[in-house]
């Protein structure tokens, strides 16, 4: 089970690596990083939902959902940028990113269950 998780752990964080050299911030807001925790809510939720449907074999769970969506999204990353926007003087960015981080995330795991259980 360690080397599925480390696997996937080793592939998230490559792509989270590509990502954030791909997506350049504007202004402060670090962009990379918001799009990256989104995707992986979504992905994690989407898997976790598919998963319970289809009883998905543990091995490839453990992959995806501990190692490659446990390597890809970042939440000390996400801590480390809203502290670094308050020390900048840009608390109210600071709290915008929160907020949205945690109520767009919640949103993209309703749109994941949804897809999962209202296809047959």
């Amino acid at each position: 089970m360690y080397f599925f998780v480390a696997l996937g752990g080793a592939l998230g964080s490559s792509l989270r690596y590509f990502l954030t050299r791909q997506i350049k911030s504007q202004g402060d807001f670090p962009w990379s990083t918001f799009a990256i925790n989104l995707l992986g809510a979504f992905l994690l939720a989407l898997l976790s939902f598919y998963g319970e449907k289809r009883g998905l074999d543990q091995r490839l769970v453990a992959f995806l959902k501990v190692g490659f969506c446990g390597g890809f999204t970042t939440f000390s990353t996400l801590a480390f940028e809203l502290f670094n926007l308050e020390s900048k003087g840009q608390l109210g960015l600071s709290i915008l990113y929160a907020l949205a981080s945690i109520f767009l995330s919640i949103l993209l795991i309703y749109l994941a269950r949804y897809l999962v259980f209202q296809s047959s």
